[in-house]
């Protein structure tokens, strides 16, 4: 016998997820297979008119223990675990009264979905474990050449489609389930182990264990010689209401502009390209807030991202669109707004949760190198409040200071070597990802220059500390009065020092904000 020939005769369905399993259970009724289920699925499927065995009347043992012994047995793992070319097998399903399962349609308890309840407690937690249910996946998996595993709904109309045509599954698509059905366990394995830490607040455990669902596949990566998919919960904090499909820069820059978006209260536009900012501006509308933040580089937001934390109304939609942008990104947009923006087809508009978003950047950050992960908690800090100080004689102006705040916010999220000058609302020059802090400093000014903004009784913040006193003596000539850097150098006081003779005011922070 050959498992491609093997009519499928039995099936065991015993889902969590319920989606179609009627309308799959009636089809296979309907092509003379016989129906065995468990508890609220079998009592479904009784509900719908269908015929079904009970595992318990094929074991001769009740469920106990509150259900969680109820297929934990041989005649049901032999039954899946059985192969029908193997005379042994055989022989040992006809000693011990085994029949064959030859189909499995099985999906685990709610796990993920409970944890994620507000105020859940642990014993209920726990009880959303599924023992049965993952030994039955992983039984089928590694005998799919004679038991075909389902877990996915998305599947049911493959597997129609194949039983229909002769009874019978194809070895191609049995290994394709199997599969899929492993990553299916590992996933929900993987959901409780990290469970498990967290309550014990283990941050980072000695085996990691990390599973993502695919979000998207995407057309290439970086670049168009790359392959590339988005994986986790994207697509349940963005949500794209008009344009072509996203780009892995795309996703990327998105990334980065809502971030930054989420540091301000006030209506803000943030203006991002290649995962820096080019622009940040706050005010009264978003339509003010967007010309302050277009005015600090007007060349670099042409083919950019575009976020705001406020609905985009008619009036800023008129504002914004003539530029070409390739996102445009907002909690909500009106009707009206919503039919100028979408006369650009390949224009991309998403929504923004920013709920969501602010409790998805909560947790670690991840990055890839040669042979392994380097993982971190994320730099949700913007300043610790003890540490920051006044060292100059000068102290700051209430203007200074607001300044100040801004620039620190914005260069937070600048890559290092980061340089970010700034009024009280808006940025007015950045200099990002220079190998020297003194050529941030230099590139800023240069793009002030070009754009005719005066730098003079502006703010300048500095990712982190200037080593030595010629990048902020830099930014002083350029126009500066106010300094905030984290301090931290061997040459603090020879800093502080040329601060005091230009008369400039420093604010130390005691923090840095690296961004590589």
């Amino acid at each position: 016998m050959h498992p491609e020939s093997h009519i499928i005769k039995t099936a065991l369905i015993s889902v969590s997820d319920k989606t179609g399993i009627v309308d799959l259970a009636k089809s296979l009724h309907a092509l003379c297979i016989q129906l065995i289920s468990t508890g609220g699925t079998a009592s479904l499927l009784k509900e719908a008119g269908l015929p079904v065995m009970k595992v318990n009347d094929i074991t001769g043992f009740p469920e106990i223990m509150d259900g969680r012994v109820k297929t934990l047995h041989p005649k049901i793992h032999g039954g899946l675990l059985a192969r029908l070319n193997n005379q042994k097998h055989v022989e040992a399903m006809q000693e011990h009264g085994i029949n064959s399962i030859d189909l499995a349609i099985v999906n685990l308890y709610p796990f993920e979905k409970t944890i994620s309840q507000k105020g859940i407690d642990p014993e209920t937690c726990i009880e959303n474990i599924d023992i049965g249910g993952p030994a039955m996946v992983r039984a089928s998996a590694k005998n799919f050449e004679w038991t075909a595993i389902v877990v996915h709904p998305k599947n049911y109309h493959g597997l129609l489609e194949q039983l229909q045509h002769n009874g019978c599954i194809n070895l191609a698509f049995r290994k394709q389930l199997a599969g899929e059905a492993f990553a299916h366990t590992a996933y929900y394995d993987a959901m409780i182990s990290r469970w498990f830490a967290e309550q014990q607040g283990i941050a980072f455990p000695d085996m990691l264990n990390l599973s993502f669902a695919k979000d998207q596949s995407l057309r290439y990566g970086e670049n168009p010689h790359q392959h590339a998919a988005l994986y986790g919960s994207f697509s349940s904090i963005f949500t794209q209401l008009h344009g072509k499909e996203l780009s892995y820069n795309n996703i990327m820059d998105i990334d980065a502009a809502s971030r930054i978006a989420l540091e301000f209260d006030d209506p803000v536009t943030v203006i991002v390209k290649h995962n820096n900012p080019c622009g940040v501006g706050i005010g009264e509308t978003l339509s003010e807030a967007y010309h302050k933040a277009f005015a600090t580089d007007t060349v670099s937001p042409f083919g950019g991202i575009l976020a705001f934390n406020r609905e985009i109304d008619l009036p800023t939609a008129e504002t914004i669109h003539a530029l070409f942008a390739e996102v445009l990104i907002a909690p909500s947009f009106s009707d009206e707004a919503l039919a100028l923006l979408t006369k650009k087809k390949d224009r991309r508009l998403l929504l923004c949760n920013n709920d969501a978003l602010k409790e998805a950047i909560n947790g670690n950050h991840i990055r890839s190198v040669a042979g392994g992960l380097l993982i971190q908690n994320e730099d949700a800090q913007l300043l610790n409040n003890d540490a920051v100080r006044i060292v100059t004689d000068r102290h700051p102006t209430e203007e200074e200071s607001k300044a100040m705040y801004f620039a620190w916010r914005i260069a937070k999220h600048v890559k290092s070597n980061a340089i970010v000058y700034a009024s009280s609302d808006r940025t007015l020059a950045i200099g990002a990802g220079q190998m020297s802090r003194l050529d941030s400093a230099r590139i800023a000014v240069k793009k002030a220059q070009d754009v005719g903004i005066d730098l003079k009784g502006c703010a300048v913040a500095s990712d982190a500390f200037f080593p030595f006193a010629d990048g902020m003596l830099q930014a002083v000539e350029a126009g500066a009065t106010a300094v905030i850097q984290p301090g931290g150098s061997v040459r603090d006081a020879e800093v502080i020092s040329a601060a005091n003779e230009h008369q400039v005011t420093m604010m130390l922070t005691g923090m840095r904000h690296f961004r590589h």
